[in-house]
């Protein structure tokens, strides 16, 4: 497909999201949860999605396998005013290389948070001061494609670092859609409550794990929570087939309505994420997800819909 038929493809709704936004009051949708990565690092990520190997554990057809340039095109066209990069290493020595190749991309890429990664590793602590030193605004931990444990001694001023910044991470620990011994929510409960002020964006709201996850969004100041992928009928079936771990509920893919109420009352800490272009549906089926809600809890309304595409991030990172 060309950028022109992908920008204009009526599947994609752009119209529909454009108003949406416009019927909201915000000026589009700040995504915290986008995937940029390096050409050779991106087909590596899509050939391990393609083989439906034991990382994803079912079939997930990626549905942009665009070049960048398309694909940040087409988030513009579909009114998605500030993203991100959100690199992450699976070895170690590898951090400092998407480090620098984010930074590229943001310099580049005027909507882009400025992205860093890590690893643990013995010059993990020095790194990581220096990125946040150069001004990046959000790091990604990725705990069970890294294999690694959140608790490493390598990683104890890493989070220091982070803590005394305040600079987020967005962190994948939960158990979808595939658990591993790394994953899960007691590692990053330990974690913070050695350092009680880290700023954490639970990615996929902490799927399937989510009572736990959500229980650190309600204990901890600095504790956020990111949509991505949640509540899409894909996203239930695929944690529901290979979510099951211990401590968690049977059908894990479904919300469960039982934590609505509080999860309702974290909602300015609620952000929006997609998983872009990694997902195997158009980007607007996120955005409609989001919006049904209400049909099973009024509360969440189009003014909590406002803060979980625009208002909450912006307060988190500023709107560029």
């Amino acid at each position: 497909m060309t950028e022109g038929a992908l920008a204009h493809d009526p599947d994609e709704r752009a119209d529909w999201l454009r108003a949406t936004t416009e019927r909201l009051g915000v000026p589009g949708i700040f995504d915290v949860h986008t995937h940029f990565l390096p050409p050779r690092v991106t087909e590596k990520v899509r050939a391990v999605f393609a083989s439906a190997g034991p990382l994803i554990g079912r079939e997930w057809p990626i549905r942009y396998l665009n070049p960048d340039d398309v694909n940040v095109a087409l988030l513009r066209s579909l009114g998605v005013r500030r993203f991100t990069a959100l690199p992450y290493p699976h070895r170690p020595g590898m951090a400092e290389f998407l480090n620098d190749w984010a930074a590229d991309f943001d310099h580049r890429t005027p909507e882009a948070l400025h992205c860093g990664t890590f690893f643990p590793e013995p010059e993990a602590g020095e790194y990581v001061a220096a990125r946040i030193a150069s001004g990046v605004q959000v790091f990604k931990v990725h705990v069970q494609v890294g294999a690694f444990d959140v608790r490493d001694a390598h990683l104890v001023p890493v989070w220091a670092a982070l803590e005394e910044a305040g600079t987020p991470v967005v962190i994948h620990a939960g158990s979808g859609p595939v658990p591993t011994e790394f994953t899960g929510p007691r590692p990053v409960a330990e974690v913070l409550a050695r350092f009680p002020r880290l700023t954490l964006v639970m990615a996929h709201m902490g799927a399937p794990e989510y009572d736990e996850f959500l229980a650190m969004a309600e204990t901890y100041e600095r504790v956020h929570l990111d949509t991505t992928m949640t509540f899409t009928r894909f996203f239930a079936d695929t944690t529901d087939r290979f979510g099951e771990v211990a401590g968690v509920c049977r059908h894990a893919g479904d919300y469960p309505d039982e934590l609505l109420d509080r999860f309702a009352a974290v909602g300015q800490k609620v952000l929006f994420g997609s998983d872009f272009p990694n997902i195997p549906y158009a980007y607007a089926h996120q955005v409609e997800v989001l919006e049904a809600l209400r049909d099973r809890y009024p509360a969440l309304d189009d003014a909590w819909l406002a803060g979980v595409l625009w208002h909450n991030a912006t307060r988190l990172f500023g709107a560029g």
